[in-house]
């Protein structure tokens, strides 16, 4: 089963989300950014790796706020999504096209990919 990390990094009681960029899967919709855990790699290592690729940025990898095995179209994937915060740089994109920070009640407001939604509800009732 593919491991894929997502980090939910706040600033100011707002939550970073990214939307996918129009060359990717899953076009247009919003996740908390991240990536596949390369063979060898532990979790933490694999999302500061994937941060600093996607959106430019050094992040301190915090606390695991769970995981969540979503059989998408691709097969199994286990998504776990960890606290972080942004140590250096501002996010630039490249695999997205668009990022928003909002308060957790505005998460809701957009289309998510469907893997992050048990994610985006914890943040939106907790």
């Amino acid at each position: 089963m593919m491991r894929v990390v997502a980090a939910v990094a706040c600033r100011e009681g707002r939550i970073m989300a990214a939307r996918r960029g129009p060359h990717v899967r899953l076009a247009g919709k919003w996740e908390f950014p991240g990536g596949k855990v390369e063979p060898g790699e532990d979790d933490r290592a694999a999302l500061a790796r994937e941060l600093q690729e996607e959106l430019s940025i050094r992040v301190r990898v915090g606390a695991c706020l769970g995981e969540h095995v979503f059989d998408g179209d691709q097969g199994p994937l286990c998504l776990v999504a960890y606290r972080v915060e942004i140590v250096a740089g501002e996010p630039a994109l490249s695999d997205h096209d668009a990022l928003v920070w909002l308060a957790p009640d505005e998460l809701a407001t957009l289309d998510w990919a469907e893997a992050d939604l048990p994610f985006v509800e914890a943040m939106v009732s907790g």
